[in-house]
C-alpha cells in the first residue's frame, strides 16, 4: 500500500452530486484517491465536519492601481490579504491588475505577477484592467489570453468609457475571438456624476447620502448596456459585484436569451442593507455600488439559489476605519471597499447553508466550482476529484465565533460584521496538500502561492 502525504478521514465530502462520507487521499499536492483503503504520514479526523473545495475568490484588490506622493490605497497587500484568505478558507484569488499611467496591460501584469510570486500565500491569477482601448491594447488581448491570462476588466463607471465606447466594444469583439472573459463594472459614469452634483447642490454633506450619489438607476442602465455589448460582441461577459434586483432582472432576461452572461454578487449585498448608512459610522459600509434595500438583498439570495447569480466574490479592497470615516470626505467621495476575505465563506455558510437557505451544492458552486470554470482553472481548481489540486477546507459546522475585525488578519482593523455571531468556520485549510491554516492561525510563507495557468473560456 502506498503511504500518502495526507489522508482526511470520516468527513462529509462535497461531491458533484451532493455530500458523502469519504476518506480523501493526498499525494504530491494533488487528490489521488476518494474512498477505499489508504494510509498516510499525516491524518486529519474530520468526523462531523464537511470537506469542501478551497474557495476561489475571483475578485480581489491586492495591488495598488497607482502609487506616488499624496496617493493612498487600500490597507492590504498580497501577503496580508492572502493570509486573511487562508484563514477564511479561500485558497485561490483573482486580483485586478491595473496598468499605471503610460503602461500597457502587459507591463502592469508583469509587475503584479512578480508581486504575487514574491508575496502571495495562496495560488493566484490576474485580470488585466483595460483603461485605454487603443490599437496596442487590442492587440494585447489575444496575446495575454494565449499566455494564460484570458480575462480583461472594463469599468463602465469611468468617464473614459463613454469617450471611447466604440473602442471598448471593439475590445469585447476581440476578447470574444480570443476566448477571454470580459469583466464589467456596471455603473453609469454620467448618471453618477449628475447625482453627485445634485447632492452637493442640495447641501447634503452627511455620509448617509452616499447611496443617492450612485443610485440603482445608474447600475441598471449600465447593466442594460453591458447585456447589449455581450449580445452584439459575443464575448463571455461577467458582471461584477451586482447589487440590485433591477440589475439582476436585466441579467436574467439576457441569460434567458442564451447569452454567455454571468453574475457576481458580494457578501455585503447578501447580508447588509441601505439602512446601515444611517448609523453614526455608516461610512464604513461604503462600497461600489452602495448597499441597497431589503428587497434587493432578498432578490440576490433568490439568484444564488436558482443560479441567476453565478459567483459570490468579495471585491476585497479594505481601508482602515480612520480612512473610511475621514470627515473631509463628502457623500460622493467616500472610500469604497472593505475586508471580507476572512469572513466571506463562513458568513455564506452560516446564513445560507446552516439556515437551509442554500444547498451544500450551491455553496460549493458559487464559492469555488463556478469561478474555477469561468476563468479556465477547472478541474485543477474548484472540485474534489482525483487529479485536482488538493485545495481543501475542513469546515466545522458547529463552531461559533463572534466576528472581531481587530483580531483578524486584514490590516483594516475592523469588519463590517463586527459583533455578529457566525456558525461554521474552517478547522483546517489545505493548499496543494499543505495544511496552511488551523482555525484562524495561518502557517504559510509569503511566496508559496503560484500563478495558476488558465485556459481560454469554454461555456460551462
Amino acid at each position: 500500500m502506498i503511504v500518502m502525504d495526507l489522508v482526511i478521514r470520516n468527513g462529509t465530502v462535497a461531491t458533484v452530486s451532493g455530500g458523502a462520507v469519504l476518506d480523501v487521499g493526498v499525494e504530491g499536492g494533488q487528490i489521488v484517491q476518494l474512498g477505499g483503503t489508504m494510509s498516510a504520514k499525516q491524518e486529519i479526523d474530520a468526523e462531523g465536519m464537511f470537506v469542501l473545495p478551497g474557495g476561489v475568490d475571483p475578485h480581489v484588490h491586492l495591488t495598488p492601481p497607482r502609487t506616488g506622493p499624496g496617493l493612498d490605497s487600500w490597507a492590504d497587500n498580497f501577503e496580508i490579504g492572502t493570509r486573511a484568505a487562508l484563514a477564511g478558507g479561500v485558497t485561490t484569488v483573482g486580483n485586478m491588475s491595473f496598468p499605471r499611467k503610460g503602461e500597457q496591460m502587459s507591463e502592469g501584469l508583469k509587475r503584479d505577477v512578480e508581486d504575487g510570486n514574491n508575496n502571495s500565500l495562496t495560488d493566484f491569477f490576474h485580470h488585466p484592467v483595460l483603461l485605454d482601448p487603443d490599437l496596442e491594447a487590442l492587440e494585447e488581448i489575444p496575446e495575454l489570453a494565449m499566455a494564460g491570462h484570458p480575462s480583461v476588466k472594463i469599468f463602465l463607471s469611468f468617464k473614459r468609457f463613454d469617450r471611447n465606447v466604440d473602442d471598448f466594444l471593439r475590445a469585447m469583439r476581440v476578447a470574444a475571438q480570443a476566448g477571454s472573459v470580459v469583466l464589467l463594472h456596471c455603473e453609469d459614469a454620467a448618471l453618477m456624476g449628475c447625482c453627485g452634483e445634485l447632492v452637493r447642490e442640495a447641501g447634503l454633506t452627511a455620509h448617509r447620502h452616499y447611496p443617492e450619489t450612485r443610485p440603482v438607476v445608474a447600475e441598471r442602465i449600465a447593466t442594460e448596456r453591458a447585456v447589449g455589448f455581450c449580445e452584439i460582441s459575443g464575448a463571455a461577459t461577467y458582471v461584477v459585484h451586482l447589487s440590485s434586483q433591477a440589475a439582476l432582472d436585466v441579467c436574467r432576461s439576457g441569460r434567458a436569451r442564451g447569452l454567455p452572461l454571468y453574475v457576481e454578487t458580494r457578501p455585503i449585498y447578501l447580508h447588509l442593507e441601505r439602512a446601515r448608512f444611517d448609523e453614526p459610522d455608516g461610512a464604513k459600509y461604503a462600497g461600489a455600488p452602495p448597499l441597497r434595500e431589503e428587497h434587493d438583498r432578498d432578490a440576490l439570495w433568490a439568484g444564488v439559489v436558482d443560479g441567476a447569480v453565478s459567483t459570490v466574490a468579495t471585491d476585497h479592497a479594505p481601508w482602515t476605519l480612520e480612512q473610511k470615516l475621514d470627515p473631509a470626505l463628502g457623500p460622493a467621495e467616500l472610500r469604497q471597499g472593505m475586508a471580507e476575505l476572512e469572513t466571506s465563506l463562513p458568513m455564506l455558510w452560516s446564513l445560507g447553508v446552516a439556515l437551509k437557505r442554500i444547498s451544500l451544492n450551491r455553496f460549493v458552486e458559487v464559492t469555488s466550482t463556478n469561478p474555477a470554470k469561468l476563468f479556465g482553472m477547472y478541474p485543477q481548481k474548484g472540485c474534489i476529484a482525483p487529479g485536482s489540486d488538493a485545495d481543501l477546507i475542513v469546515l466545522d459546522p458547529e463552531e461559533k465565533r463572534i466576528v472581531d475585525g481587530s483580531k483578524m488578519h486584514s490590516a483594516a482593523g475592523y469588519s463590517p460584521y463586527d459583533g455578529w455571531e457566525v456558525t461554521g468556520w474552517p478547522k483546517f485549510t489545505i493548499s496543494r496538500g499543505e495544511i496552511v491554516a488551523e482555525g484562524s492561525t495561518v502557517d504559510a510563507a509569503p511566496g508559496r502561492g503560484i500563478l495558476v495557468p488558465r485556459r481560454p473560456f469554454e461555456r460551462p
